[in-house]
Order: C-alpha cells, then structure tokens, then sequence
C-alpha cells in the first residue's frame, strides 16, 4: 500500500507540474469566490425533514463516540490495543461527521447554502485527511483482530503500545500525504463562472466539474489516486476477515459462530464506509446524482454504528460504561 500511495504520488506531482505550467499563460486568480450548494432536496417540506433527521443523527453521533472515547480514556480496565484504536476509531468518525453534517444543518435552517472558495477547497482537504487515515486505522484493526484470534501467545508482543502508537502516527501520515495530493490538483485549477456544486459538501469529483480547463487527466488521477486506493482497502479488509475467519474454523470449530457474529458486523460498517467511496471515485462523475445521497452512508449512518457495533456488542465495554455511570452517579450525590 505504502507502493501504491508513492506512485500514484508520483503521478500526481507530474500532473500539477504541468497544471502549473498551464497556469501561467491563463488568468492567476479564480473568479469564482465563493460556491453555492444545491444539497439534496429542493422541496421545503423534505428539507424541514432533513433538518430534523440530521439534527437527531447528528447529536446521537456526537453523544456516542464522546462516550466511547472517554470512556476508553478514563477506565483503567480498557488499556488493551483494541480499544486503543476503537476510540481512535470513534474520534475520526465524530471528526469526519462533524466537517459537514453541521454545515448542513446550518444551510438547512438558514437556506444560505454558500461556501468561500478557501472554505471549498478546506473541506476537501480535511475529507481527505480524515478519509485516508481511516481506512488506515481499519486496515491496523484487522491486524489487532489476527493477531488476537490467530496469534494469541503473541497478541501483547506484536501488539506492544508502541506499535499501536506507530499504527496511529502512520494512519495520519498517510492520510495527510492523501490530501495533500488531492489538493495539488485543486489549488491551480481555473474557474471563470460555473459555480453550483449539487452535493451538500465539497470533494474533487463535484469540484473539478465546475473547472473551466480540460480536466480528463485530472479525472483520471481521482478514479487512480482516490477509487483504487479505496478499493484495494475494501478488498484487502474483506479478504482479511475471510482468512481470520477460516483460520478460526479450523482451529476452534466451537468458537467459529461467535466469531462470526462479531465480525460480519465488523464487514458490515466495512461495506457501509468503503461503498460509498467507492461509487463517489471509481464512477466520479455519474448522470445521476447518486453520490451525495450515498455520503449520508459515512457522514451520518457509519459515525453511529460503529459505537453501537464495536461498544454495544463488546461485554468489556458494557462493564466500562456501568462503571462510568456509577461513578458519574456517585459524583452526583456528593455535589
């Protein structure tokens, strides 16, 4: 992956050379300051549903990965590497919803549906960052769960806090060397009029629409850099649980059922991130508009599974909130 991410870094560098090179014969400025969201219903009677659905999801997002993040944090009984990532894990979602989700709320309650030019072009970058460190961090959970299920004499040397530490660091890296990559295309990009994006956030594919250049190769870089990426993360991840899966069956055949039970839900918020991402940048510019109905998927459906998958299923986890509980309880009778 580490190959992959350099060559297609490669390619992209050689690409904005030469978007560089453009730029100084045509105009050095953009005349579009600003950018106007068409979000997902036109409808006054579906955007008030809208409001109301985001605003509830939203809160249930926020109140749910605070919750498993601080309840990681302060219970002493939580320190394995599992939780370690899931809270991680449970802090990029919250930070991946919370890019756009309030945003919309905003334009939904206010009908102000504008974005700056420098907002547009922020909000792509931290989606990237965000998105790319996530896969990451997915793929460094598969490796804790084989290393636990097929491994377990040598779970807490592998697994040693320093690794999850690198893990961690190297999940940010990635994503951010991701974005930046994808920003190279954006920033020298000419836009002399066009200035609808029908979606309800930025991101490249519906940003590089509205650019009055020839844009094939830089479509081509975002199917290459974004979708393939995407899709050898799902494919890897997907072939991961498999193999953990029939390892764990010839080993303990008695033990299979309840590993399944955990795992296909793990597949589940697997197939429900990388689905998306995958119809967004692999089919980057669809006639229909399926796309900003899928993002609904990662910004607002993935951010409240995944609590509920990796922390309602999870025995430890319940422990750890019933202690929380008490002891904000017992707090409480003191004050």
């Amino acid at each position: 992956m580490y190959f992959l991410l350099a060559k297609l870094s490669f390619i992209g560098l050689c690409l904005f050379r030469q978007q560089q090179t453009k730029s100084i014969y045509e105009a050095n400025y953009s005349e579009v300051s600003e950018f106007v969201f068409l979000g997902l219903f036109t409808s006054r009677p579906m955007q008030h549903f809208l409001l109301t659905f985001s605003t509830l999801f939203y809160v249930t997002i926020v109140l749910g990965n605070l919750l498993v993040v601080f309840t990681v944090t302060f219970d002493s009984h939580l320190r394995s590497p599992m939780y370690f990532l899931l809270a991680n894990l449970s802090f990029m979602d919250l930070c991946f919803s919370t890019l756009t989700v309030p945003r919309m709320i905003s334009d939904l309650y206010s009908g102000q549906n504008i974005i700056s030019f420098q907002g547009c072009v922020i909000q792509i970058f931290v989606l990237h960052v965000l998105g790319g460190s996530e896969m990451v961090l997915l793929i460094a959970m598969v490796l804790d769960r084989y290393v636990a299920i097929c491994k377990p004499l040598h779970y807490l040397m592998v697994m040693s806090p320093q690794m999850c530490i690198w893990l961690l660091v190297g999940a940010w890296v990635i994503g951010l060397i991701h974005a930046v990559i994808q920003l190279a295309f954006v920033v020298h990009l000419h836009f002399c009029g066009p200035n609808e994006i029908n979606s309800f956030y930025c991101d490249l594919p519906q940003f590089i629409k509205l650019a009055c250049t020839d844009t094939y190769k830089l479509e081509f870089v975002v199917t290459a850099n974004s979708g393939f990426i995407s899709m050898g993360t799902f494919f890897l991840l997907i072939f991961s649980y498999i193999f953990i899966l029939v390892t764990l069956w010839k080993q303990s055949p008695g033990g299979f059922s309840k590993a399944l039970s955990t795992l296909s839900a793990h597949i589940t918020v697997v197939v429900l991130f990388f689905g998306p991402c995958i119809f967004v940048y692999v089919w980057p510019f669809p006639t229909v508009p399926l796309d900003k109905f899928l993002a609904i998927l990662d910004f607002m459906i993935t951010p409240i599974l995944n609590p509920a998958i990796y922390t309602l299923r999870n025995k430890d986890m319940k422990m750890a909130l019933r202690r929380l509980s008490t002891q904000l309880l017992s707090l409480r009778k003191i004050s």
